[in-house]
């Protein structure tokens, strides 16, 4: 069913960025995004929320009526109600108008209006910045075809932290603070990952020793899935750069560049490829 034409241009101003309206109003909205979020962050400061707490109040909930407004807004406005809603856009706006109303009944959960936060990503159509989504789409590529090698690679890191863990409460036990396998898995992983909070340490000299070559793996092991991202990441770029390799008509030299003029061999012009 087509829109009527006050409804169109509304639909128009809410859901495009191409006019002085429309950027007006995105603008507007990224400055309320700005201002809750920075709001609720003030408020989990005691001192602050001690002078400014209802103040705060107030904001955090006009902020929240007027996204409700928006969310609904954009609902009644949508040709595709149900592919909006169920988008990816249409959930991050519902998320940004729950935590206000979830506090009512749960305590401290108006904090998570900092989800909020994720609708600055309609910044990318306010500032065009739409032609780097391609370099995402690089990365994303890149991230994909290294699936199977991560997928590996977690798994044998799980493994060691399960058999590790595993020895470590067999050698260290209670009383060194390794009450269980899973809170020896625990102290496995923040080793292994080379962070070390320090609340469980090895007592014993076998104790120390497996946690030296933990700590000494875990150096090996951070620069593993660095390594398959870069080189699938490598892959994907010169694949990009050169997806097509140009034949020569005249003496079918083949493997020249996609982007070569003529025969490196014979000096034949080669099909221009778009």
């Amino acid at each position: 069913m087509p829109l009527l034409p006050s409804k169109a241009r509304l639909a128009h101003v809410v859901f495009e960025s191409d006019d002085r309206a429309s950027k007006t109003f995105d603008i507007v909205l990224l400055v309320l995004i700005l201002g809750s979020v920075a709001v609720t962050i003030l408020d989990s400061v005691r001192e602050i929320r001690a002078t400014y707490g209802t103040l705060f109040w107030f904001l955090e909930w006009g902020v929240t009526i007027l996204f409700t407004i928006e969310y609904l807004m954009r609902i009644w406005l949508s040709r595709n109600k149900k592919g909006y809603v169920f988008s990816f856009y249409g959930l991050v706006d519902l998320l940004a108008t729950i935590p206000a109303y979830l506090s009512l009944f749960i305590v401290n959960t108006q904090y998570l209006i900092v989800i909020r936060s994720l609708r600055l990503l309609r910044v990318i159509r306010i500032l065009k910045l739409g032609r780097y989504v391609s370099e995402a789409d690089f990365l994303t590529q890149a991230l994909y075809a290294s699936k199977a090698k991560i997928q590996l690679f977690v798994g044998s890191v799980l493994s060691i932290v399960l058999i590790m863990g595993t020895v470590m409460y067999i050698v260290e036990g209670p009383e060194s603070g390794y009450t269980s396998i899973p809170m020896a898995m625990y102290w496995a992983i923040v080793t292994l990952t080379t962070v070390g909070f320090g609340d469980i340490t090895p007592l014993t000299p076998f104790g120390k020793f497996l946690a030296s070559v933990i700590m000494l793996l875990g150096y090996a092991i951070i620069a593993v899935p660095t390594g398959i991202v870069t080189s699938e990441l490598t892959a994907a770029k010169y694949k990009n750069v050169s997806p097509i390799r140009k034949t020569c008509p005249t003496c079918d030299l083949k493997d020249h560049d996609r982007d070569a003029a003529y025969c490196k061999f014979c000096g034949s012009e080669l099909e221009r490829i778009l």
